[in-house]
Protein backbone atom coordinates (compact mmCIF):
# COMPACT_ATOMS: atom_id res chain seq x y z
CA UNK A 1 0.00 0.00 0.00
CA UNK A 2 3.11 2.42 0.22
CA UNK A 3 2.92 2.62 3.97
CA UNK A 4 6.32 3.21 5.54
CA UNK A 5 7.21 4.31 8.84
CA UNK A 6 7.86 7.82 9.39
CA UNK A 7 5.36 8.80 6.44
CA UNK A 8 3.18 12.04 7.36
CA UNK A 9 -0.28 10.99 8.27
CA UNK A 10 -1.97 13.28 5.37
CA UNK A 11 0.08 11.46 2.98
CA UNK A 12 -0.78 8.05 4.41
CA UNK A 13 -4.87 8.78 4.29
CA UNK A 14 -4.07 9.81 0.87
CA UNK A 15 -2.79 6.32 -0.08
CA UNK A 16 -5.03 4.70 1.82
CA UNK A 17 -8.31 6.66 2.35
CA UNK A 18 -9.92 4.23 5.02
CA UNK A 19 -7.24 4.24 7.11
CA UNK A 20 -7.63 3.31 10.81
CA UNK A 21 -5.80 5.92 13.14
CA UNK A 22 -5.04 5.29 16.93
CA UNK A 23 -2.90 8.02 19.43
CA UNK A 24 0.27 6.22 20.49
CA UNK A 25 0.40 5.43 24.13
CA UNK A 26 3.71 4.70 24.98
CA UNK A 27 2.89 4.30 28.82
CA UNK A 28 -0.46 2.23 27.73
CA UNK A 29 2.04 -0.33 25.63
CA UNK A 30 4.65 -0.53 28.30
CA UNK A 31 1.89 -1.20 31.01
CA UNK A 32 0.71 -4.26 28.11
CA UNK A 33 4.00 -5.64 28.38
CA UNK A 34 4.44 -6.19 31.87
CA UNK A 35 1.28 -7.80 31.95
CA UNK A 36 2.14 -10.24 29.62
CA UNK A 37 5.66 -10.66 31.32
CA UNK A 38 3.98 -11.25 34.60
CA UNK A 39 1.55 -14.21 32.64
CA UNK A 40 4.66 -15.04 31.62
CA UNK A 41 6.12 -16.31 34.92
CA UNK A 42 3.95 -19.38 34.46
CA UNK A 43 7.46 -20.57 32.53
CA UNK A 44 10.51 -19.10 34.59
CA UNK A 45 11.02 -17.14 37.37
CA UNK A 46 13.59 -15.09 35.44
CA UNK A 47 11.49 -12.93 32.48
CA UNK A 48 13.06 -9.55 31.45
CA UNK A 49 11.98 -6.97 29.50
CA UNK A 50 12.92 -5.76 26.61
CA UNK A 51 10.91 -2.91 25.39
CA UNK A 52 9.06 -1.61 23.29
CA UNK A 53 7.35 -5.12 22.38
CA UNK A 54 9.59 -8.26 23.37
CA UNK A 55 10.56 -10.23 26.41
CA UNK A 56 13.14 -12.67 27.23
CA UNK A 57 12.65 -15.71 29.30
CA UNK A 58 15.63 -17.90 30.55
CA UNK A 59 14.04 -21.42 30.13
CA UNK A 60 17.21 -23.19 31.22
CA UNK A 61 16.30 -25.79 33.60
CA UNK A 62 12.53 -25.35 33.26
CA UNK A 63 11.26 -26.50 29.36
CA UNK A 64 11.27 -30.24 30.74
CA UNK A 65 7.82 -29.46 32.63
CA UNK A 66 6.17 -28.27 29.87
CA UNK A 67 7.42 -31.10 26.98
CA UNK A 68 10.21 -29.17 25.83
CA UNK A 69 11.27 -26.06 24.35
CA UNK A 70 9.51 -26.74 20.95
CA UNK A 71 6.46 -27.45 23.80
CA UNK A 72 6.86 -24.87 25.59
CA UNK A 73 6.66 -22.20 22.80
CA UNK A 74 3.97 -23.59 21.35
CA UNK A 75 2.06 -23.15 24.36
CA UNK A 76 3.34 -19.76 24.71
CA UNK A 77 2.03 -18.54 21.15
CA UNK A 78 -1.14 -19.96 21.50
CA UNK A 79 -1.82 -18.51 24.95
CA UNK A 80 -0.68 -15.03 23.56
CA UNK A 81 -2.79 -15.77 20.16
CA UNK A 82 -5.76 -15.86 22.08
CA UNK A 83 -5.30 -12.45 23.71
CA UNK A 84 -5.10 -11.13 19.48
CA UNK A 85 -1.27 -10.43 19.92
CA UNK A 86 1.15 -11.41 16.69
CA UNK A 87 3.82 -13.41 18.36
CA UNK A 88 7.48 -13.98 16.92
CA UNK A 89 9.49 -16.16 19.21
CA UNK A 90 13.36 -18.02 19.03
CA UNK A 91 15.49 -19.94 21.27
CA UNK A 92 19.09 -18.97 21.42
CA UNK A 93 22.24 -19.92 23.66
CA UNK A 94 22.46 -16.07 25.24
CA UNK A 95 19.83 -13.88 26.00
CA UNK A 96 21.51 -11.60 23.09
CA UNK A 97 21.46 -14.59 20.39
CA UNK A 98 18.18 -15.31 20.93
CA UNK A 99 16.92 -11.31 20.72
CA UNK A 100 18.81 -10.97 17.45
CA UNK A 101 17.28 -14.19 16.27
CA UNK A 102 13.91 -12.90 17.32
CA UNK A 103 14.29 -9.38 15.70
CA UNK A 104 16.28 -10.50 12.61
CA UNK A 105 15.16 -13.73 11.28
CA UNK A 106 17.98 -15.96 9.94
CA UNK A 107 17.64 -18.16 6.67
CA UNK A 108 17.06 -22.08 8.44
CA UNK A 109 19.67 -23.59 9.93
CA UNK A 110 21.02 -27.15 11.36
CA UNK A 111 21.24 -25.64 14.66
CA UNK A 112 21.51 -22.22 16.86
CA UNK A 113 24.95 -21.47 16.08
CA UNK A 114 24.31 -21.82 12.21
CA UNK A 115 21.28 -19.57 12.87
CA UNK A 116 23.25 -16.96 14.73
CA UNK A 117 26.25 -16.71 11.65
CA UNK A 118 23.59 -16.33 9.43
CA UNK A 119 21.87 -13.29 10.93
CA UNK A 120 22.53 -9.92 9.25
CA UNK A 121 25.20 -7.40 10.68
CA UNK A 122 22.29 -5.04 11.37
CA UNK A 123 21.30 -7.88 14.38
CA UNK A 124 24.34 -6.77 16.08
CA UNK A 125 21.67 -2.97 16.83
CA UNK A 126 25.20 -1.10 16.41
CA UNK A 127 24.97 3.00 15.29
CA UNK A 128 23.70 3.26 11.83
CA UNK A 129 26.95 4.78 10.22
CA UNK A 130 28.37 1.69 12.30
CA UNK A 131 26.55 -0.84 10.27
CA UNK A 132 26.99 1.18 7.41
CA UNK A 133 30.34 0.71 7.61
CA UNK A 134 30.63 -2.99 8.43
CA UNK A 135 28.12 -3.25 4.72
CA UNK A 136 30.52 -1.14 2.61
CA UNK A 137 33.52 -3.35 3.82
CA UNK A 138 31.34 -6.37 2.57
CA UNK A 139 30.56 -7.92 6.05
CA UNK A 140 26.99 -9.01 5.71
CA UNK A 141 26.43 -11.33 8.17
CA UNK A 142 27.65 -12.05 11.45
CA UNK A 143 29.65 -14.95 10.27
CA UNK A 144 31.53 -12.93 8.26
CA UNK A 145 32.55 -10.62 10.95
CA UNK A 146 33.18 -13.60 13.29
CA UNK A 147 35.93 -15.34 10.28
CA UNK A 148 37.62 -11.98 11.03
CA UNK A 149 40.08 -11.30 14.24
CA UNK A 150 38.17 -10.10 16.84
CA UNK A 151 41.02 -7.46 17.86
CA UNK A 152 41.15 -5.77 13.92
CA UNK A 153 37.00 -5.79 13.81
CA UNK A 154 37.32 -3.50 17.50
CA UNK A 155 40.51 -1.15 15.86
CA UNK A 156 38.36 -0.51 12.84
CA UNK A 157 34.62 -0.68 13.88
CA UNK A 158 35.17 -0.11 17.60
CA UNK A 159 35.04 -1.69 20.75
CA UNK A 160 31.10 -1.66 21.04
CA UNK A 161 30.88 -3.88 17.16
CA UNK A 162 33.72 -6.27 19.09
CA UNK A 163 31.90 -6.60 22.16
CA UNK A 164 28.22 -6.93 21.02
CA UNK A 165 29.33 -9.77 18.59
CA UNK A 166 31.42 -11.35 21.33
CA UNK A 167 27.68 -11.50 23.30
CA UNK A 168 25.69 -13.09 20.29
CA UNK A 169 28.21 -15.92 19.78
CA UNK A 170 28.14 -16.58 23.43
CA UNK A 171 32.03 -16.11 23.76
CA UNK A 172 31.42 -13.06 26.60
CA UNK A 173 28.70 -12.92 29.39
CA UNK A 174 25.19 -11.73 28.38
CA UNK A 175 23.52 -10.98 31.81
CA UNK A 176 19.72 -10.59 31.98
CA UNK A 177 18.16 -8.38 34.43
CA UNK A 178 14.71 -9.68 35.23
CA UNK A 179 12.05 -7.46 36.59
CA UNK A 180 11.55 -9.57 39.54
CA UNK A 181 14.70 -11.53 41.40
CA UNK A 182 13.39 -15.25 41.82
CA UNK A 183 12.02 -15.25 45.86
CA UNK A 184 14.04 -17.38 47.92
CA UNK A 185 10.50 -19.27 49.24
CA UNK A 186 7.93 -19.94 46.87
CA UNK A 187 4.85 -22.58 46.48
CA UNK A 188 3.19 -23.09 43.45
CA UNK A 189 -0.39 -25.24 42.49
CA UNK A 190 -0.95 -26.10 38.92
CA UNK A 191 -4.58 -27.27 37.56
CA UNK A 192 -5.14 -29.88 34.96
CA UNK A 193 -8.59 -28.35 34.32
CA UNK A 194 -8.95 -24.60 34.91
CA UNK A 195 -10.58 -22.94 38.19
CA UNK A 196 -13.29 -20.51 37.40
CA UNK A 197 -14.18 -20.26 41.24
CA UNK A 198 -12.24 -17.28 43.38
CA UNK A 199 -13.84 -19.09 46.04
CA UNK A 200 -11.78 -21.99 45.41
CA UNK A 201 -8.68 -20.21 44.30
CA UNK A 202 -8.44 -18.34 47.87
CA UNK A 203 -8.90 -22.35 49.31
CA UNK A 204 -5.62 -22.90 47.40
CA UNK A 205 -3.67 -19.92 48.21
CA UNK A 206 -4.65 -20.57 52.06
CA UNK A 207 -2.55 -24.46 51.54
CA UNK A 208 0.14 -22.49 49.58
CA UNK A 209 0.47 -20.28 52.27
CA UNK A 210 0.70 -23.41 54.83
CA UNK A 211 3.62 -25.23 52.57
CA UNK A 212 5.66 -21.58 52.60
CA UNK A 213 5.22 -21.27 55.94
CA UNK A 214 6.40 -24.35 56.99
CA UNK A 215 9.91 -24.04 54.90
CA UNK A 216 9.74 -20.62 56.70
CA UNK A 217 9.60 -22.53 60.08
CA UNK A 218 12.66 -24.81 58.79
CA UNK A 219 14.93 -22.23 58.16
CA UNK A 220 13.91 -19.98 61.55
CA UNK A 221 12.69 -17.05 59.47
CA UNK A 222 9.68 -14.81 59.28
CA UNK A 223 7.82 -12.68 55.80
CA UNK A 224 7.59 -9.71 54.99
CA UNK A 225 5.80 -9.34 52.36
CA UNK A 226 3.55 -12.36 50.56
CA UNK A 227 2.83 -12.04 46.75
CA UNK A 228 -0.16 -14.20 45.46
CA UNK A 229 0.03 -14.33 41.27
CA UNK A 230 -3.51 -16.68 39.71
CA UNK A 231 -2.26 -17.18 36.26
CA UNK A 232 -5.14 -17.17 33.74
CA UNK A 233 -5.46 -19.76 31.05
CA UNK A 234 -5.16 -16.86 28.47
CA UNK A 235 -1.82 -15.91 29.47
CA UNK A 236 -2.34 -13.37 31.65
CA UNK A 237 -1.81 -12.98 35.28
CA UNK A 238 -2.65 -10.64 38.96
CA UNK A 239 -0.27 -10.00 41.54
CA UNK A 240 -1.89 -9.46 44.66
CA UNK A 241 1.11 -8.16 47.11
CA UNK A 242 0.46 -8.03 51.08
CA UNK A 243 3.22 -6.79 53.65
CA UNK A 244 3.79 -7.00 57.21
CA UNK A 245 4.98 -4.75 59.90
CA UNK A 246 7.13 -7.53 61.93
CA UNK A 247 7.82 -11.30 60.80
CA UNK A 248 5.23 -13.49 60.53
CA UNK A 249 4.46 -17.49 60.18
CA UNK A 250 1.21 -16.72 61.11
CA UNK A 251 -1.14 -18.44 58.11
CA UNK A 252 -4.29 -16.80 59.76
CA UNK A 253 -2.58 -13.34 59.72
CA UNK A 254 -1.71 -13.53 56.34
CA UNK A 255 -4.97 -14.76 54.83
CA UNK A 256 -6.79 -12.39 56.71
CA UNK A 257 -4.63 -9.49 55.26
CA UNK A 258 -5.27 -11.24 51.76
CA UNK A 259 -8.95 -11.45 52.35
CA UNK A 260 -8.58 -7.48 53.22
CA UNK A 261 -6.57 -6.84 49.85
CA UNK A 262 -9.19 -8.73 47.48
CA UNK A 263 -12.00 -7.38 48.78
CA UNK A 264 -10.84 -3.82 49.01
CA UNK A 265 -9.74 -3.75 45.08
CA UNK A 266 -11.19 -1.71 42.91
CA UNK A 267 -11.17 -4.26 39.69
CA UNK A 268 -11.89 -7.48 41.29
CA UNK A 269 -9.74 -10.56 40.26
CA UNK A 270 -11.31 -11.78 37.25
CA UNK A 271 -10.66 -15.33 36.49
CA UNK A 272 -11.68 -14.73 32.99
CA UNK A 273 -11.65 -18.69 31.67
CA UNK A 274 -9.96 -20.06 34.51
CA UNK A 275 -7.33 -20.53 36.42
CA UNK A 276 -4.43 -22.91 35.51
CA UNK A 277 -1.84 -21.83 38.07
CA UNK A 278 -1.21 -20.24 41.23
CA UNK A 279 1.73 -19.13 43.13
CA UNK A 280 2.96 -17.89 46.04
CA UNK A 281 5.76 -16.09 46.66
CA UNK A 282 8.01 -14.55 50.11
CA UNK A 283 10.15 -12.23 48.66
CA UNK A 284 11.39 -10.93 51.48
CA UNK A 285 12.37 -12.75 54.80
CA UNK A 286 13.94 -11.95 58.65
CA UNK A 287 14.72 -13.12 61.70
CA UNK A 288 11.65 -14.07 63.38
CA UNK A 289 12.99 -14.24 67.65
CA UNK A 290 11.66 -15.38 70.74
CA UNK A 291 9.61 -12.93 72.20
CA UNK A 292 9.21 -13.02 75.98
CA UNK A 293 5.54 -11.90 77.15
CA UNK A 294 5.69 -9.24 80.14
CA UNK A 295 3.98 -9.60 82.87
CA UNK A 296 1.52 -6.59 82.00
CA UNK A 297 0.79 -8.07 78.79
CA UNK A 298 2.75 -5.04 76.95
CA UNK A 299 4.51 -7.37 74.37
CA UNK A 300 0.94 -8.51 73.71
CA UNK A 301 -0.04 -5.07 73.04
CA UNK A 302 2.58 -4.07 70.59
CA UNK A 303 1.49 -7.33 68.57
CA UNK A 304 -1.82 -5.99 68.45
CA UNK A 305 -1.07 -2.57 67.14
CA UNK A 306 1.57 -4.24 64.57
CA UNK A 307 -1.41 -6.44 63.38
CA UNK A 308 -3.62 -3.03 63.50
CA UNK A 309 -1.55 -1.29 60.89
CA UNK A 310 -1.31 -4.10 58.87
CA UNK A 311 -4.72 -4.29 58.24
CA UNK A 312 -5.07 -0.19 57.90
CA UNK A 313 -1.89 -0.33 55.44
CA UNK A 314 -3.56 -3.78 53.58
CA UNK A 315 -7.46 -1.60 53.82
CA UNK A 316 -6.20 2.32 52.94
CA UNK A 317 -2.77 1.44 50.78
CA UNK A 318 0.49 1.29 51.92
CA UNK A 319 1.35 4.88 51.40
CA UNK A 320 -1.26 5.64 54.05
CA UNK A 321 0.02 4.17 57.24
CA UNK A 322 3.45 5.30 58.45
CA UNK A 323 5.64 5.25 61.47
CA UNK A 324 8.03 7.85 62.96
CA UNK A 325 11.43 6.19 62.81
CA UNK A 326 14.88 7.65 64.67
CA UNK A 327 17.21 8.92 62.20
CA UNK A 328 21.12 9.57 63.25
CA UNK A 329 20.94 13.34 62.84
CA UNK A 330 21.59 15.81 65.35
CA UNK A 331 19.07 18.26 63.06
CA UNK A 332 16.03 18.55 65.15
CA UNK A 333 13.66 18.13 61.92
CA UNK A 334 16.06 15.78 60.81
CA UNK A 335 16.00 13.44 63.63
CA UNK A 336 13.27 11.44 62.47
CA UNK A 337 11.67 9.56 59.36
CA UNK A 338 8.15 9.18 58.30
CA UNK A 339 8.35 6.05 56.71
CA UNK A 340 5.44 3.17 55.61
CA UNK A 341 4.60 0.77 58.55
CA UNK A 342 4.54 -2.25 55.90
CA UNK A 343 7.55 -1.49 54.59
CA UNK A 344 9.75 0.21 57.38
CA UNK A 345 12.15 -1.36 59.71
CA UNK A 346 11.16 -2.70 63.13
CA UNK A 347 10.91 0.13 65.10
CA UNK A 348 13.98 1.44 66.53
CA UNK A 349 14.08 2.84 70.55
CA UNK A 350 13.38 6.35 71.47
CA UNK A 351 16.61 8.26 73.22
CA UNK A 352 14.80 9.15 76.81
CA UNK A 353 15.57 11.70 79.18
CA UNK A 354 17.58 10.83 82.04
CA UNK A 355 15.35 10.41 85.44
CA UNK A 356 13.98 13.09 86.74
CA UNK A 357 15.00 15.68 84.09
CA UNK A 358 12.37 17.21 81.78
CA UNK A 359 12.31 15.81 77.87
CA UNK A 360 15.03 17.81 75.81
CA UNK A 361 13.09 17.88 73.09
CA UNK A 362 9.03 18.86 73.01
CA UNK A 363 6.26 16.70 71.27
CA UNK A 364 4.92 19.31 68.63
CA UNK A 365 7.44 20.99 66.77
CA UNK A 366 6.95 23.68 63.82
CA UNK A 367 7.50 22.92 60.12
CA UNK A 368 8.73 24.92 59.06
CA UNK A 369 10.27 26.58 62.13
CA UNK A 370 7.54 30.28 63.02
CA UNK A 371 9.59 33.52 63.25
CA UNK A 372 9.48 35.57 66.40
CA UNK A 373 10.42 38.44 67.76
CA UNK A 374 12.73 38.89 70.97
CA UNK A 375 14.27 41.15 73.49
CA UNK A 376 17.19 39.98 74.71
CA UNK A 377 19.61 41.92 77.70
CA UNK A 378 22.60 40.91 75.60
CA UNK A 379 22.75 40.03 71.86
CA UNK A 380 24.12 36.67 72.66
CA UNK A 381 21.83 36.52 75.49
CA UNK A 382 18.33 34.46 76.13
CA UNK A 383 15.54 36.25 75.64
CA UNK A 384 13.47 37.86 78.03
CA UNK A 385 10.48 38.86 76.08
CA UNK A 386 9.15 37.55 72.77
CA UNK A 387 6.46 38.13 70.18
CA UNK A 388 4.42 34.80 68.66
CA UNK A 389 1.65 35.47 66.42
CA UNK A 390 0.88 38.96 67.66
CA UNK A 391 0.88 38.51 71.56
CA UNK A 392 3.84 39.48 73.69
CA UNK A 393 5.11 36.77 76.14
CA UNK A 394 7.51 37.20 79.17
CA UNK A 395 10.07 34.96 79.56
CA UNK A 396 9.65 33.95 83.85
CA UNK A 397 12.12 30.70 83.51
CA UNK A 398 14.88 29.85 80.81
CA UNK A 399 17.13 26.65 80.07
CA UNK A 400 19.93 27.07 77.84
CA UNK A 401 21.77 27.57 75.38
CA UNK A 402 21.87 24.66 73.48
CA UNK A 403 24.52 24.97 71.00
CA UNK A 404 23.63 23.16 67.26
CA UNK A 405 26.15 23.30 64.85
CA UNK A 406 25.20 22.73 60.91
CA UNK A 407 26.20 19.73 58.92
CA UNK A 408 29.12 21.40 57.02
CA UNK A 409 30.50 17.71 55.66
CA UNK A 410 26.65 17.83 53.88
CA UNK A 411 27.04 21.06 52.44
CA UNK A 412 28.74 22.43 48.97
CA UNK A 413 30.14 25.68 50.33
CA UNK A 414 30.92 23.94 53.52
CA UNK A 415 29.21 26.72 55.68
CA UNK A 416 25.99 27.06 58.19
CA UNK A 417 24.71 29.03 60.76
CA UNK A 418 25.02 27.83 64.22
CA UNK A 419 21.58 27.38 66.19
CA UNK A 420 21.04 28.41 70.19
CA UNK A 421 18.40 26.60 71.46
CA UNK A 422 16.25 27.40 75.04
CA UNK A 423 13.48 26.44 76.79
CA UNK A 424 11.72 28.93 78.11
CA UNK A 425 8.31 29.08 80.60
CA UNK A 426 6.20 32.20 80.59
CA UNK A 427 4.64 33.79 82.81
CA UNK A 428 1.70 31.58 82.24
CA UNK A 429 3.19 28.04 82.36
CA UNK A 430 3.48 27.73 78.98
CA UNK A 431 6.95 26.23 77.92
CA UNK A 432 8.09 26.93 74.38
CA UNK A 433 11.82 26.01 72.25
CA UNK A 434 12.77 28.58 71.09
CA UNK A 435 16.63 29.22 68.76
CA UNK A 436 18.35 32.11 67.58
CA UNK A 437 19.87 31.13 64.06
CA UNK A 438 23.18 32.27 63.73
CA UNK A 439 25.79 34.13 65.79
CA UNK A 440 26.68 37.61 66.23
CA UNK A 441 30.05 37.12 64.22
CA UNK A 442 28.20 34.61 61.39
CA UNK A 443 25.28 36.98 60.68
CA UNK A 444 24.37 40.80 61.11
CA UNK A 445 21.52 40.25 63.12
CA UNK A 446 20.20 36.91 63.28
CA UNK A 447 17.04 36.03 63.57
CA UNK A 448 14.74 34.08 66.23
CA UNK A 449 12.36 31.55 65.73
CA UNK A 450 9.85 29.11 67.67
CA UNK A 451 10.09 25.61 66.77
CA UNK A 452 8.35 23.36 68.95
CA UNK A 453 5.86 23.43 72.26
CA UNK A 454 6.16 21.29 75.25
CA UNK A 455 3.05 19.68 76.89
Amino acid sequence: MGLVPGLPLADARARVPDLAVAAHDPAGDLLWLDRIAEGCGRYTPLVALDPPDGLILDIAGCAHLFGGEAALVADVESRLDRLGMTVRAALGPTADAARALTRHPAPPAPDEAAAVRRLPVAALDLEGEATRALLRAGLRTIGDLASRPMASIAARFGAEAAGKLRRILGDAPSPLAPRRTPPPVAAARRFAEPVASTAHATTVLAELTAEAIAEMRARDKGGRAFHATFFRSDGLARTIAVETGRPTRDPALVMRLFAERIDGLRDPIDPGFGFDMIRLAVPRLEALGASQLRLEGGAVRRAAIEDLADRLAVRLGRGRVRRLRPADTHIPEQAQLELPATGAAPPQPWPAAPDGEPPQRPFYLFDPPQPIEVIAEVPDGPPQRFRWRRALHAVRLYEGPERIAAEWWRRRDNKGLTRDYYRVEDVQGRRYWLFRHGLYDEKDGPRWYIHGLFA
